[in-house]
């Protein structure tokens, strides 16, 4: 009788720890990595990894999957990128906790449409809404079946909401009797197994009636009282977006909610495509914050933090114009027929784009000096030259009639790729020393959000493919990027029983061909709920992954296995 359900045999271990690989069988029992060294005896299945990376699954602590885990068995696009846990309630919104009332779930979509581009239909149709408090949301996401784990954060905003109403919703100050009954929730929150409170006060996160997010400039006071509550429990986790990257800003603020919860915080960190450059002095603190004693880690995303453009998509260099917004509402088909008339093309690139200066969008969306043909091997690093202003120079043309053709071409139109940050002087440079600090965990995904303009999901497969193999320039080696995306975000939120290959810990397992590992394109699939539209992205070299040793996805397909379920906080 065999000793082992399954042995992986002969593969180079990467244990997730950040040490040198080393070459060995990985035998797995029960769901749980039993063994690891040469020789061992055979399992019930066997499977050969010789020439391949066996790695523990990638923990991915910045998702918005909080609608999709409610009708959606598969996490996708996660799921095609060996993410095996994901924690969901990021930057505060969430769906719960929420009163039955059609005006507060109308509100908690509203935000989420806003803050994390999820079209409201998809929201009103998708959400079954039997749940009011955080304690039932948990309950329901325990009683289906995933692709992988999934954990939650209690989200501030719809907290906040829930106990303070329309006054919480317009950044009222939270009365003294408001932030005691906020945790209240919190504190039955965690003992419920959430993972720990995330907020924001970033004043690009807004509802889609323009509203900012109820959390934004949200008193000290406020977060400082539920970092006691973490310091009671002696658990959970602070997640926080912060606009850090403004001039003025530093990490004081965060520091003290670290102090006085004695608990992890983690919270995003990046760049601006020109200087002047803010991130070596926020590394620095950083350093000094970990140096006193607390944990604090700032998390990354591995390369631009990109949009994609497009017709058919949420955003285009275009989206504002007169004759665009008559024409959007068209099918697809006929609305290309329309832009490739040479009156309408001519109309639209003659209207103004941003009449109003508010609107941060419409700026953005004509950098053309950070905009890009990705290509169906999509190159994430291209030189200033082959932006699409580049492109337009050597051309002769404005930029403009490029991405407007680019965007035109095709049965279902051209894509573009906008780098909006962390392009520092057209190149990952910076990215390259941000992710030097000790401090730094790779993540700000946002799989499940930005449906209709971001396809980051993908950043654990480009980690690898880009930082560990391909660029020559800065680059890391792969036990580095395996630790930034296991056992180093594993620890950040307390899950502690994985993100590393050892003996008793989950068999939540990547089997990958690092020579073949790389990305296909973007794509535009409609498979939301009430046809929603959302962009996935693919990709080859994972050979399988496993979680709790069953096989959830091999050379790229899901096989069907659903051993995944929500991780309640112990």
């Amino acid at each position: 009788m065999s000793a082992f359900d399954t042995v992986i045999r002969g593969g180079t271990v990467v244990d997730g720890t950040g040490r040198a690989p080393f070459v060995a069988d990985v035998a797995i029992a029960g769901g749980l990595i039993a063994e690891i060294g040469l020789g061992l005896a055979p399992g019930k299945t066997e499977i050969d990894a010789k020439g391949r990376l066996v790695t523990p699954g990638f923990v991915d602590i910045h998702t918005h999957y909080d609608g999709q885990v409610t009708w959606d068995n598969h996490l996708s696009p996660s799921s095609y990128h060996g993410v095996t846990t994901a924690v969901i309630g990021n930057c505060g919104v969430g769906f719960a906790p929420c009163r039955g009332d059609a005006a507060s779930r109308d509100a908690m979509v509203r935000l989420m449409e806003g803050v994390e581009d999820i079209p409201h239909p998809v929201l009103t149709e998708g959400l079954p809404w039997t749940w009011e408090t955080f304690p039932d949301y948990l309950n329901f996401l325990a009683s289906r079946q995933y692709d992988m784990d999934v954990a939650a954060y209690v989200p501030h905003a719809p907290l906040r909401v829930y106990v303070m109403g329309q006054r919480g919703a317009n950044r009222e100050p939270a009365t003294p009797a408001d932030i005691q009954e906020m945790c209240r929730l919190l504190d039955q929150a965690l003992d419920h197994g959430a993972l720990g409170i995330a907020t924001s006060r970033s004043l690009f996160h807004r509802s889609s009636d323009g509203k900012a997010i109820p959390t934004y400039q949200a008193a000290q006071a406020e977060l400082l009282a539920f970092a006691e509550v973490l310091r009671a429990k002696g658990r959970g986790v602070f997640q926080i977006v912060e606009d850090i990257h403004l001039p003025d800003a530093n990490l004081d603020a965060m520091r003290e909610l670290a102090r006085a919860s004695g608990r992890p915080l983690t919270f995003s960190i990046g760049t601006g495509n020109t200087g002047p450059y803010s991130y070596p002095r926020l590394l620095n603190e950083l350093a000094a914050a970990n140096a006193e004693g607390l944990v604090m880690k700032g998390q990354l995303i591995p390369r631009g933090i990109g949009m994609i453009l497009g017709f058919d998509l949420t955003l285009n260099p275009f989206y504002t114009t007169p004759t665009f917004v008559r024409l959007a509402a068209l099918p697809l088909a006929a609305r290309l027929e329309q832009l490739r008339r040479p009156d309408i093309r001519a109309a639209i690139l003659a209207e103004p784009v941003d009449p109003d200066p508010a609107l941060v969008l419409g700026r953005a969306v004509r950098d053309f000096e950070h905009m890009f043909l990705l290509g169906d091997e999509p190159d994430y690093e291209q030189p200033p030259e082959r932006s699409i202003a580049g492109r337009a120079r050597a051309l002769g043309i404005t930029p403009e009639e490029l991405a407007y053709d680019v965007m035109a071409e095709g049965e279902n139109g051209g894509l573009l790729y906008l780098a909006m940050a962390n392009y520092a002087d057209g190149s990952l440079d910076a990215v390259g020393e941000i992710l030097s600090h000790p401090d730094i965990v790779l993540g700000l995904g946002d799989g499940g959000a930005h449906v209709g303009t971001i396809c980051d999901a993908s950043f654990s497969t480009f980690a690898l493919s880009h930082w560990a193999r391909d660029r020559q320039r800065g680059r890391k080696t792969v036990a580095d990027m395996v630790h930034r995306l296991t056992q180093a975000t594993a620890r950040v939120v307390g899950l502690n029983d994985r993100g590393e290959l050892a003996a008793g810990k989950r068999a939540d397992i990547n089997v990958i061909d690092l020579a073949r590992l790389g990305l296909g394109a973007p794509l535009i699939c409609h498979d939301l709920p009430a046809g929603g539209r959302r962009l996935i992205q693919r990709s080859i070299g994972y050979e399988l992954t496993m979680i709790a040793g069953q096989v959830v996805s091999r050379h790229g397909e899901l096989t069907g296995c659903l051993p995944g379920r929500l991780i309640r906080a112990a």
